[in-house]
Parts: structure tokens; sequence; C-alpha cells
């Protein structure tokens, strides 16, 4: 969820800082000899960032292109189901997050496949914390301040989403039962959408990732107020978390991963997983993903389908508590 100039320029950097990376040879199947489309969301997205990152290092490793394949709308879902109906052979990978893989199936009717069964989960990818950022006009310069003056404007302040069922409309539903601030959600058709209008005050608040917030606030454009965790975060330092905030229940974490289509060979899913990994373990990688609001956090594809299963347990809670339709 970050902007466009922002995702860019890291962009650039990370190919600058990997273009010494020697190119692996086809494994002994001939995988892969051809190009490999890599489906996420809208552009200027974290999980676009997480997309591009993925395809420029298969591509630098591999000597075989790894194409991008942006898919908005519906918060992602659009490009997610695409992906769980792709022929299982290593050729498509998808990024997905909690949107299209932890609260999906309780927000949106007739879904297109199944975040659990149409899937083989390959690596967590980078996790950002959500930050709850205001328009600078907004009368408040902490979270106590913010809710005494959203219960008094008697729910009419608004905050804006990339989507219903995205890290930013459960978090913001789950803000208004831990702060009973009553906000009004606003969904928009992409991270890009709803930042925008936060700075136009189309919307007073919204829920960002760190990735996307970072820039507009060191610009001034937006002011945060918190990030929704119980520890204050790398990449931004100077926010409270939310136990510093005085509400420590506000605990949510934004996660991009790696799937692929459900009976992808697993011999493959290990050697995509093995790439990413060495990836991101790259100390020039983490420290520059870490200064645009995104940590990293590869795991092994079993770790990380147990950690899907435990986000789908959490945020069906939150939305049948908060009665999200």
């Amino acid at each position: 969820m970050v902007n466009g100039n922002s995702m860019g320029k890291l962009a650039g950097l990370i190919a600058v800082l990997c273009t010494c990376s020697a190119v692996w040879a086809q494994s002994k199947d001939g995988y892969p000899n051809r190009p490999i489309r890599v489906i996420t969301g809208s552009p200027g997205s974290t999980s676009d960032l997480s997309a591009r990152f993925v395809a420029q290092k298969l591509t630098e490793r591999w000597g075989q292109q790894a194409v991008v394949d942006n898919r908005p709308g519906a918060g992602g879902i659009i490009g997610v189901e695409i992906g769980a109906r792709a022929a299982p052979d290593g050729y498509t990978l998808i990024v997905g997050h909690v949107g299209t893989h932890a609260s999906a199936q309780m927000l949106h009717k007739g879904l297109g496949y199944d975040p659990i069964r149409d899937f083989e989960p390959i690596s967590n990818l980078v996790n950002v914390a959500v930050v709850f950022v205001v328009h600078p006009t907004v009368p408040a310069n902490n979270l106590k301040e913010f809710v005494a003056y959203s219960q008094a404007q008697n729910g009419k302040m608004n905050y804006g989403s990339p989507g219903a069922g995205t890290s930013g409309h459960l978090t913001g539903e789950l803000f208004n039962l831990v702060t009973k601030a009553r906000l009004t959600h606003i969904p928009y058709k992409g991270a890009g959408f709803a930042v925008t209008a936060n700075i136009a005050n189309e919307v007073q608040t919204s829920f960002l990732s760190t990735a996307t917030a970072q820039p507009h606030v060191k610009a001034g454009r937006l002011k945060p107020l918190v990030v929704a965790r119980k520890t204050r975060f790398p990449g931004t330092p100077d926010v409270p978390s939310s136990v510093v905030a005085g509400f420590p229940e506000l605990d949510s974490n934004a996660w991009f991963g790696l799937f692929a289509p459900a009976k992808t060979p697993k011999h493959l899913i290990l050697r995509v997983n093995k790439e990413v990994a060495n990836a991101l373990n790259t100390p020039q990688i983490r420290d520059t993903l870490l200064s645009q609001g995104a940590e990293v956090a590869p795991t092994t594809p079993e770790a990380f389908g147990d950690y899907v299963k435990a986000e789908v347990v959490k945020w069906t809670r939150v939305v049948k508590e908060a009665g999200i339709k």
C-alpha cells in the first residue's frame, strides 16, 4: 500500500542492490522455461510492492522473466480468484493478505475460491504495522484526544480503506470496538485511492500500512496517531504503540504472503520458498524494506499455512463481533 513514487524508488533501489545476483540454471525438470506470472492487486499497494520484489528476485536468480500481473478491485480478491483457477504448474504465483485469505469468506457471498483449500502456501513475505492516520486539520494530537473528538461528532467522521475485508477495513472495525469511536467505513477500490481520499480530506481518517503512510507522514500530508500493535514498529519509532496510547486491545498485523494454486508440486513450492527467503534475509534488503515501512518475515510453507489458518479464526471473531456485512 505504498504510493506510486515511493514504490518506484524502492523498486529501483532493490534492483540496484540485487544486480550482482548470479543467475541460477534451470532445474533438471526444466523449470522454469517460460515466463512466470505473479498476480497481485492494485498498483501502489504493499501487495504490489511485494509482488514486484518477488518478480525481480526470481528474474535475476533464474534468468527467466517473472511478470507482475496487477488485478485491482475488491481489495485484491479479483486477482486471487484468477490465481485460484490457474494451472498448478509453478508458472502462476499469487500475493495474498489478510483481506484475501483471512476474512474474505466471511464478507463476500459467492466467493470464487476457498482461501485454504484452493492454494499452496509458499512463504510470508513482509509484515507491516497498521498506522492510524488523520488529516492534519483534525484537532487531535494523540489517540485519546481523537476518541473524545470523534465521539463529540456523533458518528459523522469517516475512515477510508482499500476495500471491504482488507486490513484497513478490519482494523477500523476493531478500532470502533475497542475505542467506541463510531467511525463510518468508506471503501475504495485500492490503497492508492484510499490514501488520496484521506489526503484530500474526503475522509478524515484511515488505517494504512506503514509502507503506504510513511511518505505522506514525512511530507506532512497525514498525521499519525498510533500504530495498531502492542510494541512500537521499528520503521516508525516516533509513533506510539497501542499500549502507550492507552488502548492495548488495538492489535492488528498486516501481512503479505506468497501462494500458488492448489496441487502445485511440492518441489516447486520449496524451490520458490528458498529463493524468496534467501533474498529477504539479505541485510541490505531487510534494511531497505524497513526504511520503507515493511518488516521482512519469510517462513516455511508449513509455518505460513498454520499462520493463515490462525488468522482466519482471529478475524472471523472480529467480523462477527463487529457485525460487519
